[in-house]
C-alpha cells in the first residue's frame, strides 16, 4: 500500500461524504486514473474505490487489464472524447460512458451494444460554455438530442456531463454548472431520466463547485495521486 495514496482516499471520501450528508444526495466518485502509475492504480483499488474512469479507450483497456490481474473489478468509466472506431474496444466491460457528443456516435453505441447483447448507459455531453474547439451538444439543442437518441433501444441515457471552460478563478466555472443542473432539472422533471439519473461535473479542482451546484457524480484523479 502507498502510504499517501490511503491517505489522499481516505481524506477525498470523507469530504465527499459530508458534501454529500449536506446536500442530502448520494455523489459517486470515479477515480481517474491518467496521472497515476499502475502500482499507484493498484494502490487505489486496494483502498476499496469502486469507480475508476479514463479518457482514452486503450488506457482503459490497460486499467482493466491490470486491475483484473490484480484481482479487483471496480465499475469502469470513459470519461473522455470517444471516436466511433474506439467502442468496440469498451464496448463489452464499460459501465458509463460520459461523453456522448454526436448523434453518429450514438448510432455506433448503439450497434456495438446491440453486437453483444447490452444496454449500455451513457450522459449527454453538454457544451456548456458553447466553445467551438471542445465537443458536446450547444445547451439550446440538449433536450431534442434527448428525446432523439433515448429512441436507441441499446442506450440507456442516464443524464448529462460537463467540462465547463478552464477558469483562472475557478470560481468562474459555477454559472457553467448550474446551467448543465437546469437542463438536467427540466429533462428529468418533462420527459424523466430512467432508473437513477445521474450529473457528472467537477474534477480535482471544482469537485466541490460541482457538488454544491447539484453534481452527482465528481471526477477525481490528481488530487488522489498528490505526493
Amino acid at each position: 500500500m502507498l502510504e499517501y495514496v490511503k491517505n489522499n482516499y481516505d481524506s477525498l471520501v470523507y469530504e465527499i461524504g459530508e458534501m454529500s450528508r449536506k446536500a442530502g444526495r448520494e455523489i459517486t466518485l470515479v477515480g481517474v486514473t491518467k496521472s497515476g502509475t499502475d502500482p499507484e492504480v493498484l494502490a487505489l483499488a486496494e483502498c476499496g474505490i469502486g469507480d475508476i474512469g479514463e479518457n482514452r479507450p486503450q488506457m482503459l483497456v490497460a486499467r482493466r487489464e491490470l486491475l483484473r490481474a490484480g484481482g479487483y473489478t471496480p465499475r469502469l468509466h470513459e470519461i473522455g472524447n470517444l471516436q466511433r472506431n474506439k467502442v468496440k474496444h469498451i464496448i463489452e466491460d464499460v459501465h458509463l460512458i460520459h461523453s456522448l457528443s454526436s448523434y453518429e456516435l450514438a448510432l455506433e453505441i448503439d450497434k456495438q451494444a446491440e453486437r453483444v447483447g447490452r444496454r449500455v448507459p451513457v450522459l449527454i455531453e453538454v457544451n456548456s460554455a458553447e466553445e467551438r474547439a471542445k465537443g458536446g451538444i450547444l445547451p439550446s439543442d440538449v433536450p431534442d438530442f434527448y428525446l432523439k437518441v433515448r429512441e436507441l433501444p441499446s442506450l440507456e441515457v442516464s443524464g448529462l456531463m460537463t467540462m465547463g471552460p478552464v477558469c483562472e478563478n475557478i470560481e468562474d466555472i459555477r454559472p457553467y454548472f448550474r446551467l448543465t443542473r437546469q437542463l438536467f432539472d427540466n429533462i428529468n422533471k418533462t420527459y424523466g431520466f430512467p432508473c437513477e439519473p445521474i450529473l457528472s461535473m467537477g474534477m480535482s479542482d471544482s469537485y466541490a463547485i460541482a457538488i454544491e451546484e447539484g453534481a452527482t457524480l465528481v471526477r477525481v484523479g490528481t488530487k488522489l495521486f498528490k505526493k
